[in-house]
């Protein structure tokens, strides 16, 4: 046996010294990217959104303007079904916008749901979509309605800034039910992050609600005390975890907590996450996917200032020249988890703790009834793809969903898996709720392999996507299931994940089977990945058609029936059978791909 020789020691590049540069002229001479010189001249995220909504020869806004609006949760999109014959009758495209909402922690009341439900029927497509980042979304709004529903979303307390752009997105947190403690804490704490990260410009509400304009508008300096004119160099996002459940996949992430529980359950303090993600490039291997690095341990009281540090650190040191390289991800890659860790600490102004131990079981949700620690009933609905709507000949979830708001004392929680929880529901209205999941016929949960599935939107409204995605994953699972039943595996837990496109947003490249968009009906397949959410999965085939995955995959569940372990997770098995490489992390994601042997 000869000894493999050590990796060479890594080498890292200096830090930069100096703040973001701010003004026209430097930015132009550095060569920084398109998006940052909008942003410098949008006067803080106006741009001439105000004076678009008023052209209303088109449903489109202008090129630059479709930047800005995503810091205020938007995104402009068309109907892809119908390009063919709009184009062949000379029509504009049929252009609509994306809505995302900013829900901390995925917690509305009941009353915050009827006026979401009332929206989503009367200004967007009829559905609800609960999404992977744990809000939700409308499809449809044309521009004319835009300031309605915008209206109407802040008649619900809630609103859009911050949704979507370079910016602290949305903040997710555990929603594990029967932790009522930690579930507290974690909520409490995305919460905080995700209201002290907020952009503090008045953009939005001068221009979506008709706010009065600041003295001084634009101009005044202290209108973005933390971000600056230019913000951050790409999204930032932040989540909230509570082991033994890592529901909201803390590794996929540029920021995240881990509750460090004592015995009693009570949260001591932090882990702290850094470095994760999951968009990339097809063909580009200098962008990847990467999981997140444990990088220290934090008090409770110091939580909230550790995120703003990683967040200037990451404002000020990432790659404003670059987009594709410009997350936090690579910034660590770099220039190094030590000097990133050093930097942080110095923001922070004192010294923090090594990582405590903590153990993850999976990233999937707890389906059906549980009770928690104070004695309160919380219900999990299957919704598949987190698409709210009235399913002809099947679930009722609008109608159903609405009528439990109606009644319902408690609260509702979206999870990161796309699923609803219908929370807080005391025991004597437990009955009640029960009754009306029956009569509307809500699902409690569904087959093994479907209750892990998750989809992106994808066509016919992304602009991004390549390939189908929530339209064609029912239909693949339900071969699937097929494949698995005959192997004995029908319950055995799997998590699969499908996007239209290499950005990853169901978070693919952390599923044990992950397919990625890359044509009509072509999909590069991964596997390989932990069940727990912790390693990234491995390329194994490429461009396999929509109807070659059933055949790809059943020889290695056929395998995995015969020679897996007691416990042993199917990702695991790939990698001991010698299938697939395991993925270290990061750009080792492109090393050692394809298929190690046949599994035929």
């Amino acid at each position: 046996m000869t000894d493999r020789k050590s990796p060479p020691e890594r080498v890292y590049e200096a830090p930069p010294t100096d703040r973001p540069i701010s003004e026209a002229e430097a930015a132009r001479a550095a060569g920084l990217a398109h998006n940052e010189h909008i942003k410098i001249a949008s006067g803080y995220l106006r741009g001439t959104l105000a004076d678009g909504l008023l052209k209303h020869a088109t449903g489109a806004i202008s090129e630059d303007d479709g930047q800005l609006v995503k810091f205020h949760g938007m995104y402009l999109q068309d109907d892809r079904d119908l390009r063919p014959e709009r184009t062949k009758k000379k029509l504009d495209k049929a252009y609509s916008f994306m809505i995302r909402l900013r829900i901390a922690g995925g917690v509305v009341t009941p009353k915050q749901w009827l006026i979401l439900d009332d929206i989503a029927t009367t200004y967007a497509n009829g559905t609800l979509r609960a999404t992977t980042r744990q809000t939700f979304q409308y499809h449809g709004v044309i521009k004319s309605n835009l300031k309605r529903a915008m209206a109407g979303i802040d008649a619900a307390l809630l609103d859009t800034i911050a949704a979507c752009g370079d910016v602290n997105r949305n903040v997710m947190a555990a929603t594990n039910p029967a932790q009522a403690g930690a579930h507290k804490a974690a909520y409490q704490l995305a919460k905080d992050i995700s209201d002290t990260l907020l952009p503090k410009t008045s953009a939005w509400r001068e221009i979506w609600l008709d706010g009065e304009r600041v003295i001084g508008g634009e101009e005044a300096a202290e209108v973005e005390p933390v971000y600056g004119k230019t913000y951050l160099p790409r999204k930032f996002k932040t989540v909230v975890a509570v082991p033994p459940s890592n529901e909201v996949d803390i590794f996929a992430h540029d920021l995240g907590f881990i509750a460090i529980l004592d015995k009693k359950g009570k949260v001591t303090g932090w882990n702290v996450t850094v470095g994760g993600g999951m968009g990339m490039t097809h063909g580009e291997t200098d962008t990847f996917p990467r999981t997140a690095d444990v990088m220290l341990f934090c008090e409770p009281a110091d939580a909230v200032k550790v995120a703003e540090a990683v967040m200037t650190v990451q404002r000020d040191w990432g790659n404003r020249k670059s987009r594709k390289n410009a997350r936090l991800k690579y910034t660590i890659e770099r220039y190094g988890l030590a000097a990133f860790r050093a930097e942080v600490e110095k923001r922070v102004g004192k010294r923090l703790a090594d990582p405590k131990p903590f153990k993850f079981e999976g990233n999937g949700d707890r389906y059906g009834w549980v009770e928690g620690e104070d004695g309160r009933h919380h219900l999990t609905l299957y919704v598949p793809s987190g698409r709210i709507k009235d399913v002809e000949g099947g679930p009722r979830f609008l109608s159903g969903l609405r009528r439990i708001a109606e009644v319902h004392e408690g609260d509702f929680r979206l999870t990161g898996n796309q699923n609803v929880i219908i929370a807080n529901v005391p025991a004597a209205k437990r009955a009640e709720i029960e009754a009306l999941v029956d009569d509307y016929g809500l699902t409690k949960g569904a087959g093994a392999l479907r209750r892990n599935s998750m989809a992106c939107v994808a066509l016919p409204t992304c602009g991004l996507a390549l390939a189908e995605s929530e339209r064609y994953l029912p239909d693949l699972i339900t071969e699937l299931e097929e494949s698995l039943a005959r192997h004995g595996l029908a319950e055995d837990e799997i998590t699969i994940r499908m996007t239209g496109c290499p950005n990853g947003c169901a978070r693919p490249y952390i599923a044990e089977i992950g397919l990625v968009g890359r044509g009509p009906e072509r999909y590069h397949l991964y596997l390989g990945a932990a069940f727990d959410g912790s390693r990234l999965g491995k390329l194994y085939a490429e461009d396999v058609t929509a109807a070659e995955i059933r055949g790809t995959l059943d020889p290695l569940f056929a395998a995995y029936a015969q020679g897996r372990k007691p416990g042993e997770r199917f990702g695991d098995y790939l990698i001991r059978a010698g299938y697939v490489a395991r993925t270290i992390n990061g750009p080792d994601f492109h090393e050692q791909t394809g298929a190690l042997k046949s599994a035929a």
